[in-house]
C-alpha cells in the first residue's frame, strides 16, 4: 500500500510542470468518427473534459466516415470519391449531416455527465456549438464536380476566443454553412487543423487507431519534423494508407506545423489514458510533429536556477556531485549550458576557464535519469568544448567520482593533481579523492 501511494506521489510531482505548463493554453483536438464509436471514447471525453478543469482551452473537431457510411449502407447509397475527398449530392448531404447532427448531440451528452470516480463528477462543464466556420463549395476538379463538398471559407476566431475564455470547450464537426445559407460537407481533418492555425493554438491533437507513427521496426517514431512526417506519409502510400487516420492527421500536422502550431501530437484511441501520458510525462507515449527539435542546448540564464537546483539536488544528495547553494548558482548562472525539453531542464554542465593555464573545467555534468539513454552528455561535452576552443583553451578537466569510464570513453585521460591548474590544486578536496581526468583540444 505504501508503495502505492509513492507512486501516486511521485507521478503527481512530475506531473506538476506539465500542468503548469499547459494551463492557458489552446489545444485542437481531432476525434475521428472511428474514435468516437470505440469503447475507450468514454475515457477520452473524461481526459479532456480533466484537461478543461486544469485550465486548457479545448476545441474539439469530430469526423463522422464510419457513422456516414454505415448511414450510406443502411439507404443503399453509396457516394464516389475523388482524390480522397467525398462527392456529396443532395441526399448523400442528407445523411451526412443526419450523422454528423447525431455525433454533436451524442459528444455533448457525454460532455453533460456527472458521475462519481470521474473527472466531471460534480462539475458543469458547457459544451457550445455554432456557426464559427463559414464554408465555400470546393467546385469543380479534373471535370468531377464535388457539389455538397466543400472547404473552409473563414473562420470566427474571436467568437471562438470569446467561448474559451469563459472555459466552455467548443464543439465543431464536419458540417458548416456558407454565406448563401446551403450546408456543406467538409472533412474534419481540414477543420481541424485550420482552426489550429487561424487561432494561433499551441497543440493540434489526433487520435487515430495506432499509438503515433510506427516505423519497419515497430517502434513508434516520438518526434518528427516536418520533413520527416512527409516521408512517414509518403511510406504510407505505397501500402494505401495515405487516408487511414495516421496519413490524415500527417498532412495536417505537417501544415499546422509549418503555418506555426509548435506542437501537433498523434495518440492513439484504443489506450486508456493516452492523452494524459501523452501531454503530463516527459517522453510522452505517441508521436510529436514538430517545427524544431522539442530538445535545446542553450546558455543558462538565471530563470533556470529552479530548474537547474531540481536537476542536480539528488546528484548532490547522492555525494555525486559537490553541493551549491542557490546563491552560488546566481553568481555563476553564466558559466552553465542546458537542455531544455518542453521548458523542463533535463540537462546541464558548467564550465570555468582557468586562462592563464589554458585550461578549463567541466563540472556539476548532470542528466535527468528518465533521458541517459541518449546523448545529453555528448552534446554538452561538444558545446562547451567549443565554447572552451573558442576563448583559446587547451584542455578540458573533470574532477569526478563515479563517472570515470564515461569521461574515459569520451577521451579523457587520467591524471594526478599536480597537473590541475595551481588554483584549483589549492580547493582540492583530498577526503572526496575524486579522479582527475584531461581532454586535450
Amino acid at each position: 500500500m505504501k508503495n502505492r501511494s509513492m507512486e501516486l506521489v511521485k507521478g503527481f510531482r512530475q506531473s506538476a510542470p506539465y500542468v503548469n505548463a499547459h494551463a492557458g493554453k489552446t489545444i485542437v483536438v481531432m476525434l475521428g468518427g472511428e474514435a468516437i464509436e470505440h469503447p475507450n471514447f468514454t475515457n477520452i471525453v473524461n481526459d479532456i473534459a480533466l484537461l478543461n478543469s486544469l485550465g486548457l482551452r479545448i476545441v474539439v473537431v469530430y469526423g463522422a466516415r464510419p457513422q456516414i457510411n454505415a448511414l450510406l449502407t443502411l439507404h443503399e447509397y453509396s457516394t464516389p470519391y475523388h482524390k480522397g475527398i467525398r462527392v456529396t449530392d443532395e441526399r448523400a448531404l442528407d445523411i451526412v449531416k443526419q450523422a454528423a447532427g447525431h455525433l454533436q448531440l451524442d459528444i455533448t451528452a457525454r460532455f453533460s455527465m456527472g458521475l462519481n470516480n470521474t473527472p466531471m463528477a460534480g462539475s458543469q462543464i458547457n459544451v457550445l456549438s455554432g456557426n464559427f466556420v463559414i464554408a465555400q463549395p470546393l467546385g469543380v476538379n479534373d471535370g468531377v464536380d464535388y457539389i455538397h463538398s466543400g472547404r473552409i471559407r473563414r473562420i470566427d476566431c474571436d467568437g471562438i476566443h470569446r467561448q474559451l475564455a469563459q472555459n466552455a470547450i467548443v464543439l465543431l464537426g464536419p458540417v458548416a454553412s456558407s454565406v448563401t445559407g446551403e450546408c456543406f460537407n467538409l472533412t474534419s481533418e481540414e477543420v481541424a487543423t485550420q482552426l489550429a492555425i487561424k487561432l494561433k493554438a499551441d497543440k493540434l491533437i489526433g487520435f487515430c487507431s495506432e499509438q503515433g507513427v510506427i516505423d519497419d521496426t515497430g517502434t513508434v517514431l516520438s518526434e518528427l519534423l516536418p520533413n520527416e512526417a512527409e516521408i512517414a506519409l509518403q511510406r504510407l502510400s505505397t501500402i494505401n494508407q495515405e487516408n487511414s487516420g495516421t496519413g490524415r492527421f500527417l498532412r495536417g500536422a505537417i501544415s499546422a506545423c509549418r503555418a506555426g502550431v509548435p506542437r501537433s501530437h498523434l495518440i492513439s484511441y484504443q489506450e486508456d489514458g493516452a492523452l494524459i501520458q501523452e501531454l503530463f510525462s516527459l517522453d510522452g507515449i505517441g508521436t510529436q510533429i514538430v517545427m524544431a527539435s522539442a530538445e535545446k542546448v542553450r546558455a543558462a540564464g538565471i530563470d533556470d536556477i529552479g530548474g537547474i537546483l531540481e536537476l542536480i539536488q539528488p546528484l548532490e544528495q547522492q555525494g555525486i556531485l559537490v553541493r551549491r547553494s542557490r546563491e552560488q548558482l546566481e553568481q555563476e548562472i553564466e558559466r552553465f549550458t542546458i537542455i531544455e525539453r518542453d521548458g523542463l531542464i533535463i540537462s546541464c554542465a558548467a564550465m570555468y576557464p582557468f586562462p592563464e593555464d589554458k585550461m578549463a573545467e567541466m563540472a556539476c555534468v548532470a542528466v535527468h535519469p528518465d533521458f541517459r539513454d541518449g546523448d545529453r552528455g555528448n552534446l554538452l561535452l561538444n558545446r562547451l568544448r567549443q565554447q572552451a576552443k573558442e576563448q583559446g583553451i587547451k584542455q578540458l578537466f573533470v574532477l569526478t567520482t563515479q563517472s570515470l569510464h564515461w569521461f574515459r570513453e569520451q577521451g579523457f585521460v587520467e591524471c594526478k593533481v599536480e597537473k590541475l591548474p595551481m588554483e584549483k590544486q589549492a580547493l582540492y578536496n583530498f577526503q572526496r579523492r575524486s579522479k582527475i581526468l584531461v581532454l586535450d583540444l
